[in-house]
């Protein structure tokens, strides 16, 4: 590796490593080092990554303590968060995957999709999505008024 090459990597790895600092203090409120387990996902889709439950699991399991406290510290979430996200590992879905999968959903083609039947969907088939998983999602993606999800307009919010 050159020096142009080396001197790109480093500045990638240090906004990387600046931008995971970020997400963990909105969770370390306390400024303590370390944030619940619980809040692991959060953090790392606030990052931008999207791994499976499975996938989470095995990435807490990874970085939690030998005898599991409930808290997760930074130095190891941040050691997880810098390789994973350097090595591109759970990329988002891109947008076009996304909107065919609404669209496979909306048969009628009206660019809606109700939230319960979404919410019935997502917590019956496939990768089964936990309650509280879901309700974010619609707390976000839903037009309070008609409990509607336009997944066109969710996806561009996603990709901001």
């Amino acid at each position: 590796m050159g020096t142009f090459e080396a001197r790109e990597m480093a500045a990638r790895r240090d906004a990387i490593g600046r931008d995971v600092r970020a997400k963990f203090a909105l969770f370390d409120k306390e400024a303590r080092g370390h944030c619940d387990v619980r809040e692991v996902g959060t953090i790392v889709r606030a990052l931008g990554m999207c791994p499976s439950e499975l996938e989470l699991r095995d990435m807490i399991t990874e970085i939690e303590e030998e005898e599991p406290t409930g808290f997760i510290r930074f130095e190891k979430f941040e050691r997880l968060a810098i390789r994973v996200l350097l090595a591109n590992q759970f990329q988002r879905d891109p947008e076009e995957r996304l909107l065919a999968a609404f669209r496979a959903i909306d048969t009628d083609a009206k660019g809606y999709v109700e939230a319960e039947k979404l919410r019935e969907l997502l917590t019956t088939r496939g990768e089964k999505f936990s309650v509280e998983e879901i309700d974010d999602m619609l707390s976000f993606a839903a037009d309070t008024e008609t409990g509607l999800v336009h997944y066109e307009d969710y996806i561009t919010l996603l990709e901001l």
